[in-house]
């Protein structure tokens, strides 16, 4: 129920089983720890599980593990492949053998776009008339990063097609370190506004709530403070959510299961979604803009399909540099 990543992923898997009249269950791990997630998991296919979707790459060593324990079983992960390391820096693993990647034909990663649909929340913004903006994302994981740099690169497409003059547009960003509400969230997102920011992009999961929340007690009047969702659409959680980045998360749960179920589709691939199988976008209401409208989008959307328009997906990119002169990017603590 965070309105967000692992919400969405649960309609989806739920949406098929109801359509299906297949018996269906969420676990909640006790903890983010990878122990936690297996027992989690053994208990689902102790109790007859015979598909397990785990959502988001925190899963990634514990299907690592599954894939193996249990071949009869199949894995749905987003957003992430199986692995066994557990520290990048040093290349620790789980077993304390070598780095190891297999992905089993019981295993269907799926990953997203990331960086078209924050390019489409970012062109969208400055195309709207909102020349200064923010960008708070939970954690620097790739997801989150690739979320980011299509923000700017959206922001610049936008400013240079308007012919906006060297620094005309203004963003804010940084990494919360949480996906969870927080009051210290809240103040932050405050003290943006309170300083100009027009519109953040919370790329945060559930502290997305916060700044939200942010944002109504910002808005007064015809003073507007917006913020642009992540995930799923999240216009109805705040009259302050002027669209949102989206992965079609329900969807492509959905359509995993019924290749699964109807195909008898094999794993040990990644599926990755983009704008060219409508994986990622925005929301089709585009009610609150004053500007944009959906004409404008449908005609870039046209130019990434037909890959007219590159979007940087270099998670070692430098966001400072990649806004250029255009979009003045400042790094935030």
């Amino acid at each position: 129920n965070d309105k967000s990543f692992n919400q969405g992923a649960w309609e989806g898997m739920e949406a098929y089983a109801k359509d299906n009249e297949i018996s269906y269950k969420y676990y909640q791990p006790t903890s983010k720890k990878t122990d936690d997630y297996i027992e989690s998991a053994e208990g689902a296919i102790k109790n007859g599980a015979k598909i397990v979707v785990t959502p988001g790459f925190l899963f990634e060593n514990a299907v690592w593990v599954l894939q193996d324990r249990y071949p009869e079983v199949k894995f749905i992960i987003l957003d992430g492949s199986p692995h066994n390391v557990t520290d990048w820096d040093t290349m620790s693993t789980i077993d304390d053998g070598e780095a190891n990647f297999d992905v089993n034909d019981n295993v269907f990663p799926i990953f997203y776009a990331e960086q078209e649909a924050g390019f489409y929340a970012g062109y969208a913004a400055v195309k709207d008339g909102l020349r200064k903006l923010g960008f708070m994302g939970g954690m620097s994981v790739p997801a989150v990063v690739r979320f980011g740099l299509g923000y700017i690169e959206g922001a610049k497409y936008a400013a240079e097609e308007l012919e906006l003059a060297d620094g005309a547009v203004s963003m804010k960003y940084m990494y919360l370190n949480s996906f969870a509400p927080d009051a210290a969230h809240q103040t932050k997102a405050s003290a943006w506004y309170g300083t100009g920011t027009d519109v953040i992009f919370a790329a945060a999961g559930g502290a997305g709530n916060s700044v939200m929340k942010a944002a109504e007690g910002a808005t007064s009047g015809s003073v507007k403070k917006w913020v642009i969702g992540v995930d799923v659409d999240q216009k109805a959680e705040s009259e302050t959510v002027l669209t949102s980045a989206m992965k079609e998360l329900a969807n492509s749960v959905y359509q995993t299961l019924e290749g699964i179920y109807d195909d008898n589709a094999v794993g040990g691939e990644a599926a990755n979604l983009d704008s060219k199988v409508d994986g990622v976008g925005l929301p089709e209401d585009f009610s609150r803009f004053t500007n944009f409208t959906k004409a404008q989008y449908d005609a870039v959307f046209a130019k990434v399909v037909a890959e007219e328009i590159e979007i940087v997906s270099d998670i070692a990119t430098n966001v400072v540099e990649l806004g250029g002169s255009v979009v003045t990017v400042t790094l935030e603590e």
